[in-house]
């Protein structure tokens, strides 16, 4: 018999739908249209609208659309796992919000902070619970509500982020396709160029913090990028040699969706076509621990049992990983 593994079995998404446009930045900052999509690659990205609409407003909807699709009601998940840096609140964790507002009453949940690599360390925890042999049906969503940490002031952030959720269901598999293999890395000593200033315990959240926006997101791009193209190139390129994987063998990379010169350098190093790289940056900017699984309910119908893919991200902390999946159905089917 063949080894269990834990096999994506449906995907969900949701992305709200007001679209911030490249163009409508231009009204707000000296940007323009042309300057973002050169560097980035993104043209426009949803942005959640409306009062107390948090993060589990975006995973909630995107759970609910897997489920409908697998057929299966919310009490029949044994867990879930939200990926997130944006929760609702501090506690209760965002994953039991999302719990009780799709009325999983029978199932734990518990948040993963690893930024935009956070859905690569909440799927390789997901499938250990299903390997173990106690849990048949859990949940890994990612959703990110960038837009509640974003100065719409500053012009090198506001132009990457967005909002949006996206979720997978791992259940059992004895048929050889699931997640099959998985690197993850993590280097604090990157936090200095990617972080949040404000609102933690290290400095709580004061007057003088709100006025200085120290609260919202504080990156040095250059050194970002510079680490996130070794990082997310150089890992996923470790996963194929390890696992004797040639680029013939690759069906799909599906990288996290920073900037587009980050992707088409991630590819070029895994000897890939763009043909053979899940892109939608362009659609929704970087949605953080949403944009892998936003890539796979995007092109779930193009996906064939047996399809070879690597996922790939990078993100605060540093955070970075890939992680190599078995296909485990036609997505044509749904």
């Amino acid at each position: 018999m063949q080894k269990m593994t834990a096999a994506i079995t449906a995907v969900g998404g949701y992305v709200p739908e007001y679209r911030l446009t490249n163009k409508e930045l231009e009204t707000m900052m000296d940007t323009t249209d042309e300057w973002i999509r050169t560097r980035t690659g993104v043209e426009e990205r949803r942005i959640l609208k409306g009062e107390g609409l948090a993060t589990s407003d975006l995973a909630a909807p995107a759970v609910m659309n897997l489920l409908k699709k697998r057929g299966i009601g919310a009490e029949e998940i044994d867990c879930i796992i939200c990926a997130t840096v944006t929760p609702d609140m501090f506690f209760p964790a965002t994953a039991n919000i999302v719990s009780e507002k799709v009325g999983a009453i029978n199932a734990f949940s518990f948040d993963i902070g690893a930024a935009c690599s956070g859905f690569l360390f909440a799927l390789t925890t997901g499938a250990s619970f299903i390997e173990s042999g106690r849990y048949k049906k859990v949940i890994v969503v990612g959703a990110d509500k960038m837009s509640g940490i974003i100065d719409y002031s500053d012009r090198t952030t506001c132009i990457l982020f967005g909002d949006g959720a996206g979720a997978v269901l791992l259940e059992p598999s004895t048929d050889g396709s699931g997640i099959l293999d998985s690197l993850l890395k993590s280097n604090g000593s990157g936090k200095q160029y990617l972080h949040m200033k404000a609102g933690g315990s290290a400095k709580p959240a004061s007057i003088e913090t709100v006025l200085a926006k120290e609260h919202y997101i504080y990156k040095e791009g250059q050194t970002v990028f510079k680490f996130a193209v070794k990082g997310m190139a150089d890992i996923s390129y470790e996963l194929m040699q390890r696992n004797n994987l040639s680029s013939e063998d690759i069906a799909w990379l599906v990288p996290h969706q920073a900037n587009l010169r980050i992707i088409d350098a991630t590819a070029n190093r895994m000897g890939l076509p763009k043909e053979k790289v899940m892109i939608n940056i362009q659609k929704y900017g970087n949605t953080t621990a949403a944009t892998i699984p936003l890539c796979l309910w995007d092109w779930e119908n193009q996906l064939k049992k047996g399809d070879n893919l690597i996922l790939a991200a990078f993100g605060g902390g540093f955070t970075w990983g890939a992680t190599w999946i078995k296909w485990a159905y036609d997505g044509s089917n749904y």
